[in-house]
């Protein structure tokens, strides 16, 4: 008997989980699956040998702080079907509610004086469970909270802290690339950025020019480190001063991009010029300076006394002095 299907289904936001399905699937299409409680709705993103790799690289934080479904990867839930059109259309329907969800949660927050800010509301697709995502500055005592929304809406409530970055990965929007944010496209694991990753980047140190729509700094800072670090490696380095055909000259800044050096020579006249032209005069200078004039050979004067040695060498040397000295002594009558 052949064995069930590994897929990756991924729902709302940034959110996804591991299954076994009995019946061939694509990328794309929708499905039903087991959830904790009922069932869920999302869509195939990965199958086979891929979805498993990745559901062995990521057992402990498949979605945004938190694991996969059923908290051990032994326990892998299973597609209970291909969604069908009456499925889709409950799903629509569920998204479509949300957002009015959101802001009855959000007068209930109010009424309980609450230092939070309510970011999205998630159905179940049974609506058996109803995810709430906040972001706090603090720890929030929501209980009375919790036990208000459930006589509201009748159902099982969860109330989940998130932070800034997954906030925006939930709720997506467009950065000052113009493009949608990384994090809520296709950058589906957030790792830390400090502010070291600029540096190395010569960028601006002013956080409102190197942060996103959250506030925090740039995701691309991070993938795009390495090959700032790997180009530089190739440049001289800002500062250093450099023997070139016009004499010695100071490297003002490098563009990695454009391959060209910013020099800077003793009269304050500065040039740019290409890296491949760069190494080419450094190498002619120092060309140069090599057949100037012959090698000055050292001559010992006489009596001088020879170079120091190594003091293995003058240990060595004394214990020979020693034996020679025993041995006479022993030939002496």
């Amino acid at each position: 008997m052949d064995s069930p299907l590994t897929v990756e289904v991924r729902f709302k936001g940034t959110r996804k989980a591991y299954f076994h399905s009995p019946v061939p699937l694509r990328e794309g299409d929708a499905v039903v699956v087991d959830a904790e409680r009922g069932r869920d709705f999302g869509h195939v993103t990965a199958t086979g040998e891929v979805a498993e790799k990745k559901c062995h690289g990521s057992c402990t934080g498949c979605a945004v702080g938190q694991a996969i479904a059923g908290d051990q990867p032994t326990t892998i839930r299973d597609v209970v079907r291909a969604a069908s059109p009456e499925d889709l259309l409950a799903y629509r329907e569920v998204r479509a509610s949300e957002e009015d969800v959101r802001r009855k949660v959000m007068e209930r927050v109010r009424s309980h004086e609450l230092v939070m800010k309510v970011s999205d509301c998630e159905w179940q697709w049974d609506r058996a469970k109803l995810t709430i995502y906040f972001t706090a500055e603090k720890r929030v005592d929501f209980r009375a909270l919790v036990r208000d929304l459930a006589s509201l809406f009748r159902t099982r409530i969860e109330l989940r802290q998130i932070g800034v970055r997954d906030e925006a990965a939930r709720l997506g929007g467009v950065g000052r690339c113009g493009r949608e944010y990384c994090c809520s496209t296709w950058l589906k694991e957030l790792t830390p950025v400090n502010l070291g990753l600029a540096k190395d980047q010569h960028l601006s140190l002013n956080p409102s020019q190197i942060s996103g729509g959250c506030g925090r700094l740039l995701c691309c800072l991070k993938y795009e480190h390495e090959f700032y670090v790997s180009s530089r490696k190739r440049f001289p380095r800002e500062g250093k001063v450099l023997r070139t055909g016009q004499g010695e000259e100071k490297v003002v800044a490098v563009d990695i991009f454009r391959e060209r050096v910013y020099l800077r020579g003793g009269s304050n006249q500065s040039r740019i010029i290409p890296l491949v032209q760069l190494k080419q005069e450094m190498a002619d200078a120092t060309s140069v300076e090599g057949v100037e004039g012959p090698p000055v050979a050292t001559v010992e004067a006489p009596g001088a006394s020879p170079p120091a040695q190594s003091e293995h060498d003058e240990a060595q040397e004394r214990r020979q002095r020693s034996r020679r000295h025993r041995d006479r002594r022993q030939d002496e009558p």
